[in-house]
């Protein structure tokens, strides 16, 4: 890629451009070599004037900034102030030789970028460039953490003279931008205000809360993917729900989850998928399949999960944020779609594993991020779509006679390396909502519950059970009873009783 001179533009792939600009780095890169990727959700741009506008999209810079128009000066522009996008760096190396990589690290020995393309270079590629040791450096690290999340640690590699902090492996590694909502949700701490709810609780009631949050992630699960389970069926995947943290990661246990998520798998094939898979629906027709996601291919099934596995290890014992660990596993799972059927349940199952590994939610207390779904189940679909839709276009499928799909080209790449950034900041605002709603919300109403038992049994004395009915028959009323009740199950109250409980479950449930 020699360089030259570069034409402004508006637009680039359907994306318009806040002002006309030149592309830099990936767009550049991905322009130039025609690269079969995902665009990613933030591009950079050099604009023709000294003071441009920059959107969540764009990233433009001042024409000072201009890198070389080269090869070299798109990558090392492109790590410099995008960061690090494994999928265009891979798509990249895929088609240069080496040994252009290689002259331009020669060029500039002791540059900061330079070392770490030389270093992502063959973590990518598995080829040994043959360089020279660049002498007495000071190490830098492969992510930036002022702009990525990355290891806070990392191994020095005494070659390249570069700290690798990059916070998966070559067979799993999504990626995650600092945003200004990122960073807001981790000052929030929202660990330790999940920890000052317990503190101030009686112990008795956040047992009774947490055992409700943990049935309401369950149930909710379910609800997400259309089910109804009975209440024996979501009090078992509740207790899997529990145990999420303290079981290894394996591609035997994801098999083992999926037993349970299943139950009856008469019909469903168990275990990796031996074919294709898609998500969506099939022509009435004709059965052809129309898909809005094309799974990973049976082939790389095995080597996508055993990356998915290091990466959650990797990320957890690098301090990597935990809520941002939880999100890349997950929606990398779901991407994957290693299964026929149970990978929406496992994927969900996998925050919660994530979280309790880092010791991020309080023992013994699940959040109900399902349940926070549910409640936004349209962002929820958005945030899927933002990697899922733009690969239908990258993808090279056909149909098969049995209503499959058939994949025809190398698409491990899509599923190893996406920009993380949405989901990160999606997983987030669910955990904050169970911080925030959930658990006191469950808190206050459980001692809005007992205070109104408590003063009942002053009024007239009567079984758990019984105030129970009672409790449900005046919620169901808007704190009324109805005459039905006052007949039937309540017709031993007199009318001052009545009123008397009455008023206590508005007195007690009024700002519960």
């Amino acid at each position: 890629m020699r360089e030259r001179k570069s034409q402004s533009v508006r637009n680039f792939r359907g994306r318009a451009l806040p002002e006309a600009a030149t592309l830099a780095g990936y767009a550049a890169l991905i322009e130039k070599y025609d690269l079969k990727v995902p665009v990613p959700p933030k591009l950079a741009g050099i604009a023709l004037r000294h003071h441009p506008i920059s959107t969540d999209a764009w990233q433009l810079l001042t024409p000072r900034h201009a890198p070389a128009d080269t090869l070299i000066g798109h990558l090392e522009f492109g790590l410099k102030w995008e960061g690090v996008d494994l999928a265009v760096l891979s798509a990249v190396f895929k088609q240069v030789e080496g040994s252009e990589i290689a002259d331009a690290v020669r060029a500039r020995p002791t540059g900061t970028y330079a070392r770490r393309l030389w270093y992502v270079y063959e973590w990518l590629t598995d080829r040994r460039l043959e360089i020279a040791d660049p002498g007495k450096v000071r190490a830098v690290p492969i992510v930036d953490p002022k702009n990525q999340f990355g290891l806070k640690g990392g191994a020095l590699s005494k070659r390249h003279k570069v700290i690798d902090n990059l916070p998966g492996t070559r067979a799993f590694c999504p990626m995650a931008r600092r945003t200004e909502a990122l960073e807001e949700y981790e000052h929030m701490m929202l660990d330790q205000r999940a920890l000052d709810v317990i503190g101030r609780t009686h112990r008795d009631i956040m047992a009774r809360a947490a055992a409700f949050l943990l049935l309401s992630d369950s149930q909710s699960s379910f609800w997400i993917e259309g089910e109804r389970p009975s209440v024996q069926r979501a009090q078992r995947w509740g207790q899997i729900i529990g145990q999420a943290g303290s079981v290894h990661l394996s591609i035997e246990e994801f098999e083992r989850l999926q037993r349970i998520v299943i139950g009856d798998a008469r019909f469903v094939r168990l275990g990796l998928r031996q074919e294709g898979g898609f998500v969506g629906t099939h022509d009435r027709t004709t059965n052809e399949p129309i898909p809005d996601h094309v799974s990973a291919r049976a082939a790389d099934l095995s080597n996508l999960l055993q990356g998915l596995i290091a990466y959650a290890e990797r990320g957890v014992k690098g301090e990597v944020d935990p809520v941002v660990v939880a999100a890349v596993c997950a929606f990398g799972f779901v991407y994957i779609h290693p299964f026929s059927d149970g990978n929406g349940r496992l994927h969900r199952w996998l925050i919660h594993h994530v979280l309790a590994a880092a010791g991020y939610n309080p023992p013994g207390l699940v959040f109900p991020v399902s349940a926070a779904i549910l409640r936004d189940i349209d962002s929820y679909r958005r945030v899927l779509e933002s990697h899922s839709r733009p690969l239908l276009e990258l993808i090279d499928w056909r149909a098969k006679k049995d209503g499959n799909v058939e994949v025809l080209n190398d698409t491990a790449d899509y599923y190893r390396y996406f920009d993380a950034t949405a989901h990160a900041e999606f997983v987030y605002e669910c955990v904050k909502q169970t911080v925030e709603k959930d658990l006191p919300g469950e808190v206050a109403y459980l001692e809005s519950y007992d205070r109104f038992s408590r003063s009942v049994q002053k009024i007239v004395d009567m079984p758990a059970s019984k105030i129970d009915l009672l409790h449900r028959f005046l919620r169901q009323g808007g704190g009324r009873l109805s005459k039905r009740a006052r007949e039937e199950e309540f017709s031993a109250f007199t009318d001052d009783e009545t009123e008397q409980v009455e008023a206590l479950y508005r007195s007690s449930f009024g700002n519960a």
